[in-house]
């Protein structure tokens, strides 16, 4: 008797897992550099001014996140439902709209560097010549983040994870090495910081649109209506918004306590929350490589109803971004130090803001983690409405609401400890959620991540080797399993054609995994393997053997995507 093992869907996260982490250690990690290198270069006091400025890249963050990765969550969930067109379609506009939204942030961004400079350093005018010097040589690459970025999630999406992480590591190998030249050998000061960001930007985008001449690509450029435009636009908006909402707030989030921190502690307050936040680009490599992972995975596998595949994601991803959060808070609570000397803070003014801050905001860490993942699983469940609130509630309304309160009642420490209380009061508003899903579903929907279960009387899942003595043992043990049923016969038939040509068209297919789901009206029989493409519909003459012929007269309906890199097909027979 065959049980499913995970092991394609093991396998399958880690093909997706390594190079997402990579990405994101390569852009998480050049961030963290890049504030070490100018603390270095220029002393620490100039992360005040690039903090200043960090509500804006958060902006753009927002931009590219909301309709990039909305765009590819829809994109997987289109292919899962095979629809190729649809999936070209969101790739198609989520791409030509965030070019054009790009370079309109720059020329906004140059007409108004003046206006926009003064207002992010509200709180400590004399900082505005700065800002605004930085702010000028960074918006210039505005255009080429949203490109490079957005373009990645639909390529990860596409089943080619690892040109994204070349492209953003290489940009950012560019961006550190500029800001070496630009500010030791060419007296850029912090101007030279921000361009060579900006050059990185360029490179990026430069490596990553190789994918236009990958043979392998799925995804096409299609010309569409100026309503088809729009109404695509507005679906992945309405996907992305609920986790790039993230961003939305934490540009706000950003901003309002910059102005804190410069109101009570002044400019080493600034300085201060600049090396706490900065602190987080080391926690975000676990958050941003696993939540991109899991996303598209549970997307699709959550659209077929195996909740089962869905369960076994989450779990292990909870698991990754918890044991990293922990480590790192652990580190930052009792070795606070790390940072002073990573960041070269020597002002003493500073350092006893610093290492309080540090010790305090570390706190938060864990909570971050669960809530950040929790973010990107609701949306990938389709639930935007419970991830945005989420979003609101974490990101904004809690912490803000809790730092003006208790930085009022306890000064700066106030603002350090709003943190924490805001991940508390997020994950107690979660667990309560869930409970209330829980009951109001009689159980359909159970645990904190209110995914629903399989039903053992009616979906069987089984996992086999690439054999064809597995693949007819396995025909002849579903048939056992649907004895009652007068399709039973079907069905058996059905799987083992299936399974006899995927192992004879590929030279070694690894684990196949097979789900039987016997509905009232039909018997759904779902196929996933990692050969080669192959649709069992399109019959080819280079084949030498006539199961696919069998198969096409046996089955009522035959779906068939490549999606996440897997075949993925689905025959139905009716009952």
């Amino acid at each position: 008797m065959y049980e499913r093992n995970y092991e394609l869907l093991r396998s399958k996260f880690q093909e997706f897992f390594l190079p997402t982490l990579f990405t994101s250690m390569a852009g998480n990690i050049c961030l963290f550099v890049d504030g070490l290198i100018v603390s270095f270069l220029i002393g620490a006091g100039n992360l005040a001014p690039i903090q200043s400025v960090a509500p804006v890249i958060t902006f753009v963050n927002l931009i590219y996140w909301m309709i990039g990765l909305g765009g590819s969550v829809l994109c997987s969930v289109s292919k899962a439902e095979f629809d190729d067109e649809k999936s070209n379609s969101y790739f198609s506009v989520a791409i030509t709209s965030l070019l054009s939204i790009g370079l309109l942030i720059t020329i906004i961004g140059l007409l108004f560097s003046n206006n926009i400079a003064q207002m992010l350093c509200i709180s400590q005018p004399e900082l505005a010549f700065s800002v605004n010097s930085y702010f000028i040589a960074l918006i210039i690459g505005m255009p080429f983040l949203c490109y490079m970025m957005s373009l990645s999630y639909f390529i990860r999406a596409d089943g080619i994870p690892t040109l994204p992480f070349r492209a953003i590591l290489v940009a950012n190998i560019v961006n550190i090495c500029c800001d070496i030249i630009y500010i030791k050998f060419m007296g850029m000061g912090l101007s030279g910081a921000a361009l060579a960001t900006s050059t990185g930007y360029i490179v990026g985008s430069l490596i990553i649109s190789y994918y236009f001449f990958k043979p392998e690509r799925t995804l096409k450029f299609l010309k569409l209506k100026v309503k088809s435009l729009f109404n695509y636009l507005g679906q992945i908006v309405k996907s992305g918004f609920s986790s790039s909402s993230t961003q939305l707030y934490l540009t706000l989030k950003l901003f309002i306590v910059n102005i804190l921190a410069g109101m009570y502690l002044g400019k080493s307050g600034i300085v201060a929350f600049g090396i706490c936040y900065n602190s987080l680009f080391i926690l975000y490599i676990f958050l941003i490589g696993t939540a991109q992972t899991m996303s598209p995975i549970v997307s699709v596998y959550f659209k077929e109803e195996d909740f089962s595949g869905v369960n076994y994601i989450i779990k292990r991803s909870l698991k990754i971004v918890v044991v990293a959060s922990l480590a790192l808070s652990v580190l930052f609570i009792v070795c606070p130090q790390v940072l002073l000397l990573l960041y070269s803070v020597k002002n003493p003014s500073d350092i006893p803001v610093v290492l309080n801050a540090v010790r305090i905001f570390a706190i938060s860490y864990v909570g971050t983690a669960i809530t950040f993942l929790y973010t990107f699983y609701a949306q990938a469940i389709q639930k935007n409405q419970l991830s945005t609130i989420i979003s609101l509630l974490e990101g904004f309304a809690a912490p803000i609401g809790f730092a003006v309160l208790l930085s009022f009642l306890f000064g700066g420490n106030g603002i350090w400890i709003s943190f924490a209380i805001a991940e508390a009061v997020t994950i107690l508003f979660i667990l309560v959620y869930s409970r209330y899903i829980n009951k109001k579903t009689d159980g359909e929907y159970s645990n904190f991540f209110i995914n629903k279960h399989n039903d053992e009387e009616s979906v069987f899942e089984h996992t086999i080797n690439g054999d064809i003595n597995e693949a007819v043992s396995l025909s002849r043990d579903v048939h056992e399993y649907l004895s009652d049923n007068k399709s039973a016969a079907l069905v058996s038939l059905a799987i083992e054609e299936m399974l006899v040509n995927i192992i004879n068209i590929n030279e070694n297919v690894g684990t196949i995994d097979v789900i039987v789901r016997d509905n009232e009206e039909d018997i759904l029989i779902s196929i996933k393997d990692t050969g080669i493409d192959f649709n069992p519909v399109a019959e080819s003459d280079d084949l030498k053997f006539d199961n696919i012929g069998v198969l096409n007269k046996i089955a009522d309906k035959i779906d068939y995507s490549r999606v996440l890199g897997l075949n993925s097909t689905v025959i139905t027979i009716k009952n």
